[in-house]
């Protein structure tokens, strides 16, 4: 229990904070699904370790600085969330002390910079473009770049698809069945715009009339998770200000979106904005969920059979508890199978923006995953999440032995289209 220090100090948030502490019994139950304890095997990196670090720092036994490490090589799967018996909440502790713990750190120069370079650059997709393409030219001068910066050169693609803009609206095919709006996102925009149009194509199909708000723009999940809390709630102001309340659902197709818009009531709690939030954080729903609620209409069998090894993102089986759905949208395309990925629960060591700013242990934890999905024998990987997709594409290649990556609405629409599995990637 937090207390030597009363819970109105923390702020709006200090209520939650404290009952993620009390709620933990320190039964280690988190230690197997614990990424960051599997590769260093210390206490301090596992969950219920940095949950009684967090608790001592914010009760003034510990300083800051002594915690801070551990907290920092945290990945925030929330694996632990999922594994736990006693229903710790550990976003509720982890995010709000990141934030805290920022407003308070002193950081070296290129840390700084670093985070600069990710606040002003991933949220805005036009930005992000433009610093991809310088980074492949640093890329080209000899990545002589040290530390993170390194790492961002080695995750930055050859070339950039193109772009074509998005309607305002896009009708459903048939009898309509439902409207949504979509969240657009930003990172995906530029690595992987197809997804969206997949996202449209798919939602069309099966009678799903779509808005694309303008003015919207990141979730501010990315801030959020690294303890920008003031960016964060300036992104997501945005999007409480453009999205529509007259739609039945607002669709993401990226698992860290849908589980930072899902926070944004914690993120504006005791503001004015907290109840409009926590409204627009309860119509927020997962492409998969949305699809599988709704039923859809069978897609046409696969010419030749298919085995994909489908991997859990993080932000969508932990954070949202989202297994199901997108196993039973793919389980009903005729000649495709599944393969379950050994140790499945794991990260693939993506983590927003962790691979960034832990390189190594991001390098570990993405071998691992990437050695385990080869295991399975699949000829391709389905996932729900860009920043994965990028990561374990990257790790593939790193083995010598990349396989296709797809969103599972990526695959649900070369299936409606009747396309050849093979011609997926052309």
């Amino acid at each position: 229990m937090l207390h030597a220090i009363p819970i109105e100090t923390l702020g709006p948030q200090g209520a939650a904070m404290a009952k993620a502490v009390e709620s933990c019994v320190h039964c280690g139950f988190c230690l197997a699904t614990c990424p960051t304890y599997k590769v260093l095997g210390e206490e301090m990196d596992s969950p219920r370790g940095r949950i009684f670090l967090m608790k001592e720092v914010l009760e003034g036994e510990m300083a800051l600085a002594e915690a801070q490490p551990y907290i920092d090589r945290c990945l925030g799967c929330m694996a632990c969330v999922t594994a736990c018996p006693s229903g710790v909440e550990y976003s509720h502790l982890l995010t709000p002390f990141r934030a805290r713990a920022e407003a308070e750190r002193e950081r070296p120069l290129l840390d700084r910079a670093v985070r600069t370079l990710i606040k002003e650059t991933l949220p805005y997709p036009d930005r992000f473009r433009l610093a991809v393409q310088s980074g492949r030219i640093g890329r080209w001068l000899g990545n002589l770049l040290p530390g993170a910066f390194g790492a961002m050169l080695d995750l930055l693609p050859e070339t950039l698809p193109p772009a074509p803009p998005l309607p305002e609206l896009y009708p459903a095919q048939g009898q309509r069945r439902a409207r949504v709006a979509l969240l657009t996102g930003c990172v995906q925009q530029v690595l992987a715009p197809q997804i969206n149009w997949a996202t449209l194509r798919v939602l069309a199909r099966n009678g799903v009339e779509t808005v694309i708000p303008r003015g919207q723009g990141c979730c501010g999940s990315l801030s959020l998770h690294i303890g920008e809390a003031a960016q964060a709630r300036e992104l997501a102001r945005r999007n409480l200000a453009v999205f529509p309340t007259d739609v039945d659902a607002i669709i993401t197709n990226a698992a860290g979106c849908g589980s930072g818009m899902h926070e944004y009531e914690l993120l504006f709690a005791g503001t004015a904005e907290a109840t409009q939030a926590a409204m627009l954080g309860s119509r927020v729903h997962d492409i998969s969920v949305f699809l599988d609620t709704l039923g859809i209409a069978t897609p046409p069998p696969l010419a030749q059979p298919l085995t994909v090894a489908y991997h859990d993102a993080c932000h969508l089986s932990h954070a949202q508890r989202v297994t199901a759905p997108p196993r039973r949208l793919l389980g009903q395309i005729p000649n495709l199978h599944i393969a379950e990925i050994p140790e499945g629960e794991l990260c693939c060591g993506s983590a927003g923006t962790y691979n960034l700013e832990q390189p190594e242990l991001a390098r570990a934890i993405g071998e691992r995953k990437a050695r385990n999905i080869l295991g399975t024998g699949a000829a391709a990987v389905v996932t729900g999440n860009i920043g994965c997709m990028n990561q374990i594409r990257t790790h593939l290649e790193l083995l010598n032995n990349p396989l296709p990556l797809w969103h599972t609405v990526e695959v649900l629409d070369w299936a409606y289209q009747g396309v050849d599995w093979k011609d997926w990637t052309k």
